[in-house]
């Protein structure tokens, strides 16, 4: 891949401009590649995003809980979780004192999906950097979050 400004032919009145738009070039770059190593699994990545919450839980827990973890926002997450539930891959359980708060949980078959996909693989898109590097980038980004 060529250098960011020559790989969109363009230029930008500065380096903080061009910083915002390669960042954003490089995360479609990166769900794109996601994208395509989740197609044959019929799962999309915010799909995949949630069997790994419910997984790291090992707990049922609530679907406003599995909200705050996602990595990618979703305003559709309940539809997310619902289509999971239609694969079988969760179970969703209402709350015995409030009927309004509901529980997930991932599922055996949900788990043997995840051992299948090999998403270990996507780390092989970021050989080009050390773990130095990484560590700076993560520093980085986590400086344009802070306000």
């Amino acid at each position: 891949m060529a250098e960011f400004s020559k790989e969109i032919n363009s230029t930008f009145p500065n380096e903080r401009v061009k910083a915002l738009l390669n960042i954003k070039f490089t995360a479609n770059y990166l769900d794109t590649i996601g994208a395509s190593m989740l197609k044959p699994f019929n799962i999309s990545e915010q799909q995949y995003n949630i069997l790994r919450i419910l997984r790291g839980a090992k707990e049922a827990i609530t679907v406003n809980s599995v909200k705050e973890r996602m990595v990618q926002k979703s305003p559709n997450s309940t539809r997310l979780m619902d289509k999971l539930c239609d694969k079988g891959l969760i179970e969703r359980t209402r709350c015995e004192n409030d009927r309004r708060v509901v529980y997930v949980k991932i599922n055996a078959k949900g788990l043997a999906l995840l051992e299948e996909i090999k998403i270990d693989d996507f780390d092989n898109y970021l050989n080009s950097i050390s773990d130095k590097e990484a560590k700076v980038l993560n520093e980085l980004l986590d400086k344009i979050r802070e306000k």
